[in-house]
């Protein structure tokens, strides 16, 4: 969109450019940049047009969008001239992605390119490779933790090895996403350094106070998010002799975007890693950006107009990166992280699933899926450019963020649901076969999430300590179950590293003076390849879960219904233990599935007359195109844990 006052600024700003830029090709840029400017420089005034020093900010925004674009590498600008033409790519069913911590899994980038061969087996083309940027020892929250943007943990090698595992993944067509904190840095970073030395620039790149004035008000309505390790949301920096603000941990200083300093600094962070050849950058705690006296500090309007500003800016300059938004928040707010619209105030591409993840851990403690399916029908429409990653198990632990009235409407106490499912998951309850840790406690409340391995949590531990070959196949069934959902619901399906082998819980972080106290360590395990070498023997667990996991990923490769174009609808099925939904193809109307999940041990019966009247089961013969099984249609059809149907 033209409008005179910004492309005004605009000229003059390029003017000014030109004695310093003697780049030639940049036709593309400027069409971009033009293209975009006005959303730019709208957001941008809204956020700091307050300040006298606007125009200077622009000019230093508009410089260094220009030198990124100038120092991206032509392979990548002819990749997104292809990503252009054909926008939609990632919503394509062919992505499945991975997840995993590089030290952990390979121990060292060099390493995983020797595991690439391991992924693709399994069907894997995306691969997050979760922080591997330079952090403080013992005080890096899992490479969350940042002390230099711009350089990697020499443990796991250096720039010109990741330049190596790019080049590898892009011959294999395989994406690559990485993180970007935007959230925080360590307070070792060179800015707090700079700060605690007493230089007034920087410390305006944080929240700093000289008292706990401020800081008291707005503990009023903060909310802690680690109340049992980190409790209170200020730190007191002795050597500065200021308050910080300090969300997560004492270590992490939170950034102050009140500063469009800060801003243009993310921004060329963020163009650093798409120029090194980043597919998707996954933005850590986007909920948290914002901070204003008398809120929570979450979900604030201006943290959504930050998010815009960086995709904005990122579609002038590498328009075929995608942005991940990592906020673990209610499905209202959750979906907001889109953006309000596909074109004019895009926000993420994608976004984490957390709410169908939880619900899913909730269908399998209670054997019923009457919540599962409320829960689902509460999360509102997507954007039409936009998809859900969708997953089991990741890095984090598992919040209990479900909707009260949604579990009142399950039949539930909301407190007294969150207790038994922590218990359950726990070990405590009884029924329960999970062998799961406690995490985040909060002694105030008594709220609590887990942690825990898949395979674990699922009872395949138990089920090996007691040796019951009943118990060791229900788990197992469960495992595919849930791999199954997050393959067929509808996004792109995460996978996390070891659980396609059924990686148990790994309880050696109890000896790391470093790990200890963070209960989450118990599911990021060492990568145990003799385990992964079992996939090969029939027999086996690994085999098992591994070919059965593998055959649902080639499957779903195949179907074009499993493309994610708001294709999905979900059933009413008189049965309680069965969450049942249907995708469909919107151009190729003759491919429908029918998905089945059965969260019961016990075979389960579907009344199929009802789903005659929606147009399924037409004919006496269905197929499963996960096993290949023809199934006769009667009256009833039979389940034991998950099938994917298609009348034949």
């Amino acid at each position: 969109m033209y409008e005179q006052v910004s492309h005004s600024l605009l000229n003059d700003v390029l003017i000014k450019l030109e004695h310093e830029i003697k780049e030639k090709n940049l036709q593309h840029f400027y069409i971009r940049l033009g293209a975009n400017f006005y959303a730019i420089y709208s957001v941008f005034h809204q956020l700091y047009g307050h300040r006298a020093d606007f125009n200077e900010q622009v000019h230093q925004l508009v410089k260094m969008l220009t030198r990124s674009y100038i120092a991206r590498p032509q392979q990548l600008r002819k990749l997104d001239l292809a990503r252009e033409k054909d926008h939609n790519w990632f919503l394509s069913q062919k992505w499945v992605g991975y997840a995993l911590y590089c030290k952990e899994f390979a121990g060292n980038l060099n390493g995983l390119q020797k595991k690439l061969h391991f992924l693709q087996d399994l069907g894997i083309n995306m691969l997050h490779v979760m922080p591997i940027l330079d952090c403080p020892k013992g005080k890096s929250d899992g490479g969350y933790a940042v002390r230099d943007f711009r350089k990697i943990n020499p443990e796991v090698g250096t720039l010109d090895d990741l330049d190596d595992l790019v080049k590898n993944m892009k011959k294999r067509e395989m994406l690559l996403a990485l993180d970007v904190v935007v959230n925080h840095t360590s307070n070792e970073h060179e800015w707090a350094v700079k700060a605690r030395n007493g230089e007034k620039t920087y410390q305006d790149y944080y929240h700093i106070f000289d008292d706990r004035g401020q800081p008291d008000m707005y503990e009023e309505s903060m909310p802690e998010v680690f109340p049992e390790t980190a409790p209170g949301n200020f730190t007191w920096d002795e050597a500065m002799g200021k308050w910080v603000m300090t969300v997560f941990n004492d270590f992490q200083w939170d950034l102050n975007y009140k500063n469009p300093a800060v801003l243009i600094e993310m921004i060329d962070i963020i163009l650093f890693w798409a120029n090194r050849g980043a597919d998707i950058i996954r933005l850590d705690a986007v909920a948290f950006l914002w901070k204003k006296i008398g809120s929570s500090c979450q979900n604030e309007r201006e943290a959504h107009l930050i998010l815009q500003m960086m995709k904005d800016c990122c579609q002038a300059t590498a328009p075929g990166v995608l942005f991940i938004a990592e906020a673990i928040v209610a499905p209202v707010e959750v979906i907001k992280y889109f953006g309000e619209d596909a074109i004019n105030a895009k926000e993420c591409e994608i976004a984490y699933n957390a709410t169908f993840m939880a619900l899913l851990w909730d269908a399998v403690a209670t054997k019923n899926a009457t919540l599962l399916s409320l829960g689902i029908r509460s999360i509102p429409d997507k954007l039409e450019r936009a998809t859900w990653l969708n997953y089991i198990r990741c890095h984090d632990d598992i919040g209990l963020g479900f909707d009260d009235n949604d579990i009142r409407l399950a039949g539930y106490d909301p407190k007294a649901h969150r207790h038994f499912l922590v218990d359950y998951f726990t070990g405590r309850h009884v029924a329960s076969d999970a062998r799961g840790v406690a995490f985040g406690i909060n002694k105030k409340t008594g709220d609590a999430r887990i942690a825990g391995s898949l395979a674990s949590l699922a009872g395949l531990q138990a089920a090996l300590e007691s040796g019951s070959h009943e118990a060791i196949q229900n788990a197992t069934n469960t495992i595919i179950l849930m791999h199954s959902l997050i393959l067929a619901f509808g996004g792109i399906p995460l996978l996390y590293y070891g659980d396609a082998i059924g990686t148990l819980n790994d309880t050696s972080y109890l000896e790391d003076e470093f790990k200890q106290n963070d209960s989450r360590w118990v599911h990021r395990p060492q990568m145990n390849w003799n385990k992964a070498e079992r996939r090969n023997q029939v027999g086996t667990i690994e085999n098992k879960l591994f070919t059965a996991i593998k055959k649902l990923i080639a499957v779903r490769k195949e179907i074009s219904a499993f493309a994610d174009h708001n294709n999905r609808e979900l059933l009413d099925v008189e049965n309680p233990h069965l969450f049942v939904f249907s995708r469909f193809d919107n151009i190729n109307n003759f491919s429908r599935v029918l998905v089945i999940a059965n969260f019961d041990a016990k075979p389960q019966t579907l009344d199929v007359e009802k789903l005659r009247k929606k147009g399924f089961f037409q004919h006496d013969l269905a197929r499963d195109i996960h096993t290949g099984d023809s199934v006769s249609v009667i009256n009833a059809l039979i389940f034991g844990s998950s099938a994917w149907m298609r009348s034949r």
